[in-house]
């Protein structure tokens, strides 16, 4: 599949069911982070993001969903990516946010 169009991005950027997708991502990803060592490079950063992910997981969604969709993977496979593909992009995103 082609790369969305800059209007598909615009769209699946405020598409309810993907960003419904993202916030599931992040919450998947803020559990991992509260069981990782404290030892983990950046842990109290990262452990400040999945607590405030936990707290407003709606606003945490609406944070990470246009990288997101500006990811390679989104960008090919657009509202199709896998949910493993999207969790894959999703921590990517985050931890260039964090």
């Amino acid at each position: 599949m082609a790369a969305l169009t800059y209007e598909q991005s615009a769209e699946l950027m405020k598409d309810p069911v993907f960003i419904g997708r993202v916030k599931v991502s992040c919450l998947k990803y803020a559990t991992f982070i509260f069981d990782e060592p404290v030892s983990t490079a950046g842990h109290a950063s990262r452990l400040r993001w999945a607590q405030n992910t936990y707290t407003v997981p709606d606003s945490a969604a609406a944070v990470a969903t246009p990288p997101v969709v500006m990811d390679g993977a989104v960008q090919n496979a657009g509202a199709a990516i896998t949910d493993a593909a999207l969790q894959t992009t999703v921590e990517t995103v985050v931890n260039k946010m964090i």
